[in-house]
């Protein structure tokens, strides 16, 4: 059975009421989402409250689920539009004062993994992470999320441009000058180093 079909019926149980096929659903596709929140809000608290909100979302609205794209692209549409509310959120509160532990999210302790990982592959990879969420916070919103939907859920240009509602030569055009940004400033990285 592919992916896409386990979905479906993965989809019409839970709609039946299986709690085992919703926590089938949410096992997989929760690290992905988590790891999308990360790379486009900057830190594990975050991520974490986006992917919190993303199944609640999900939960709501699987009844809205009409099948007309995959479910996947459905998940990570959602994922996107709740990270940009979230911006917009933090950016209405950053004109209230700050306390201390509102900075305390940026380490990467939730990074969500298998458990299986051994402690050094768990450190590259949270090191990795570090690293590319360092990188993306330099680019404006827009472009991470076009980087976050082409390079690490490989969606299409024409899937993103429906996604984003603008067209594919917008999405090509974002795209390509995040990654010239970004390898700019890897450049100037490797220099400084």
């Amino acid at each position: 059975m592919s992916l896409i079909n386990e979905d479906e019926a993965l989809i019409a149980a839970a709609l039946n009421g299986s709690a085992y096929a919703w926590e089938k659903l949410v096992k997989r596709y929760e690290g992905k989402i988590y790891n999308q929140g990360l790379r486009l809000t900057g830190n594990a608290s975050d991520a974490m409250d986006l992917m919190q909100e993303v199944f609640l979302g999900v939960y709501r609205n699987l009844h809205r689920f009409r099948g007309d794209a995959k479910f996947s692209s459905w998940i990570f549409r959602i994922a996107h539009n709740k990270a940009v509310d979230m911006k917009r959120r933090k950016r209405l509160m950053s004109a209230q004062p700050r306390s201390s532990d509102q900075d305390a999210g940026d380490d990467f302790d939730n990074i969500a993994s298998e458990a299986s990982y051994e402690p050094e592959v768990r450190l590259d990879e949270v090191q990795q992470n570090s690293q590319i969420v360092t990188m993306l916070k330099m680019l404006p919103m827009e472009q991470r999320l076009i980087v976050e939907l082409k390079t690490f859920q490989s969606l299409t240009f024409e899937e993103i441009a429906d996604m984003q509602d603008i067209s594919v030569n917008t999405a090509k055009t974002r795209f390509y000058t995040a990654l010239k940004k970004l390898k700019s400033a890897s450049e100037e990285d490797h220099v400084l180093s």
